[in-house]
């Protein structure tokens, strides 16, 4: 992995190309992230690189983060750290900025976040089951169907799929286009849908799978 940046979704749209046709792609504003720590097997037995995203006042941080960027010397904190584990981790330094021009139009990424909270829902919404026969006397609709078989074992077994709380967990879409890159603005489009809602935080680095 050599690119990889924080970034925040600010929506969907859609672009035309030259010849007319129409691609959905989701804007994220990619940084500018700012390298807080630099880590190496020596001392912490594994190579990251830990980058901040959206600057905020010290004050505003608990004593433990806090204490981090002190000892530092950063005169402000971030809000948001994340480890990345490049290729070549000794290139980076402390206080370097990474921003969206890391990035090319073409480039393949995947992009991790937060996915939407759905709340509590059945078991037709959250796991796709089927819904009952809704005619000839049935009164069971949507529920949750067959919990086993009868007095042998005679009981629900462990990872059945029920109802209970859906969404607010992490996902991964792999393989996302990157269509267009804005570096002025650090915007950058990418073809397709990302998890979670406006203003989520998106994890933004290079693929690890190859299309072909």
């Amino acid at each position: 992995m050599k690119k990889f940046i924080l970034g925040t979704k600010v929506g969907m749209t859609q672009i035309f190309d030259e010849d007319g046709i129409c691609t959905p792609v989701t804007v994220v504003l990619a940084g500018p992230c700012t390298v807080v720590q630099t880590k190496n097997v020596d001392s912490d037995n594994y190579d990251a690189v830990k980058l901040g995203y959206i600057a905020v006042d010290l004050k505003k941080l608990n004593k433990p983060e806090r204490g981090l960027f002190e000892k530092l010397s950063f005169e402000k904190g971030f809000k948001h750290l994340k480890e990345f584990k490049p290729e070549n981790p000794e290139t980076y330094e402390v206080g370097q900025e990474i921003n969206a021009s890391v990035f090319s139009a073409g480039d393949c990424v995947d992009v991790s976040g937060t996915s939407k909270g759905k709340g509590y829902q059945g078991a037709i919404k959250r796991h796709g089951q089927k819904i009952g026969p809704k005619t000839h006397g049935s009164k069971y609709h949507r529920g949750v169907g067959s919990m086993g078989s009868t007095s042998d074992p005679g009981k629900v077994f462990k990872g059945k799929n029920m109802p209970g709380h859906m969404g607010v967990e992490r996902v991964t879409v792999q393989n996302l286009d990157i269509v267009k890159v804005d570096t002025e603005k650090n915007l950058l489009l990418i073809k397709g849908a990302v998890p979670g809602p406006k203003g989520a935080l998106l994890e933004i680095r290079e693929s690890i799978k190859s299309k072909a």
